[in-house]
């Protein structure tokens, strides 16, 4: 297993960079990465996940993938209730709306994600097909309309 598909497997590696987030350093990670808060669809209480920012469309729209498919508890819980808050940069917890996109669309942005960053998706792919034994995994994306 490749050091990134270990990396993605261990918790504490994966939550540490919410700490940096919620200490409001999340400017650390320019416009890259994001900390994604949304409702537990079961529970109701606050979840926090930090992802990458696939594309920035706009400065109010951002995509972002769904690396371990439909079934990631973040993206079941936006599919349950797509409101959120997203940090990003200097913005902090703004609220947002997201938005889950068909597989057609979200195969286009990948394809664009990976002429602009092969060597990125060479080991995200990698990483992702290691721990779910798909070799062609369908990766739902996800637009944020920031500030709605």
């Amino acid at each position: 297993m490749s050091l990134g598909a270990k990396m993605l497997g261990t918790r504490w590696v994966v939550r540490a960079p919410i700490w940096l987030f919620r200490a409001r350093l999340g400017f650390l990670f320019g416009g890259r990465m994001l900390m994604l808060v949304h409702r537990g669809r079961k529970s109701g209480l606050e979840r926090f996940v930090v992802l990458e920012a696939v594309a920035r469309e706009s400065r109010e729209r951002v995509l972002i993938a769904s690396g371990f498919g439909a079934g990631s508890e973040w993206y079941r819980n936006l599919r349950a209730d797509p409101a959120c808050q997203v940090s990003i940069g200097f913005r902090n917890r703004v609220d947002s709306r997201a938005e889950l996109l068909d597989q057609e669309e979200s195969r286009a942005i990948l394809e664009t994600y990976s002429a602009k960053h092969p060597t990125d998706w060479k080991y995200l792919k990698q990483s992702i097909t290691e721990l779910t034994g798909e070799d062609e995994p369908e990766i739902p994306m996800v637009r944020l309309h920031l500030g709605e």
